[in-house]
């Protein structure tokens, strides 16, 4: 499968896009990956593009917070945090209006599915904005993600989401009570997630790609 990809700039930073043959006449997937912290949209590039996924559209957006050295963070840690989460979803309600501006402009009546998924921040940035982002998505992955410290917002209304939490016993940066708790706590808020427990360490590995590709495309 041939995926072509393009940078961009949208609300005044980076975004890498990632199209192959898109068919209107079936959902299109708008699946966007959120790199980790410190880092770039091309390091979560790398391993989208081994997802091989059809009809779907990918975006790979370059976090709000400037890590320094050329990377980029979804939000702050410390004292700042909970203003910077909320930046963090405001920004990214941004990059999915952007999405679809884009995709509807040459498919007046697409059905577009939402997806998100990332990798230690990027998988807390996932679960973080199907919390309280305002849109409705479809499917949800995190692979050796968490919670941080929440901000003080009421949850967004909108329907279950189907979750897939991968997370490692071998995870010294992530450990796994705190993934597994992450996904515990999206259950409270009505959603539904699948734990997928391994022993990998703080990675993206070849084995969690097979299975977000099986996930994302049902």
């Amino acid at each position: 499968m041939t995926i072509n990809y393009k940078s961009a700039e949208w609300h005044g930073k980076k975004v890498i896009l990632g199209e192959g043959e898109l068919n209107p006449d079936t959902p299109i997937n708008l699946l966007v990956g959120f790199h980790g912290a410190e880092s770039t949209p091309e390091n979560m590039l790398v391993h989208g593009n081994r997802l091989q996924l059809a009809n779907t559209f990918m975006v790979f957006p370059e976090g709000p917070v400037d890590a320094g050295k050329g990377c980029w963070s979804w939000w702050s840690d410390g004292p700042r945090q909970s203003e910077t989460i909320n930046c963090f979803l405001d920004f990214s309600s941004n990059v999915i209006n952007f999405a679809q501006d884009y995709l509807e402009t040459r498919f007046s009546n697409a059905n577009l599915h939402i997806c998100l998924w990332g990798f230690s921040q990027g998988g807390a940035a996932s679960l973080t904005y199907t919390l309280f982002g305002p849109h409705p998505l479809h499917r949800v992955a995190s692979v050796c993600g968490f919670l941080p410290e929440l901000p003080d917002l009421e949850a967004a209304q909108k329907p279950p989401v189907s979750i897939l939490g991968i997370f490692g016993t071998n995870d010294d940066v992530v450990p796994s009570f705190l993934a597994e708790h992450a996904l515990g706590e999206m259950k409270n808020k009505g959603h539904e997630p699948t734990l997928r427990e391994t022993s990998q360490g703080h990675e993206l590995n070849s084995d969690n790609l097979k299975e977000l590709r099986s996930f994302f495309e049902l």
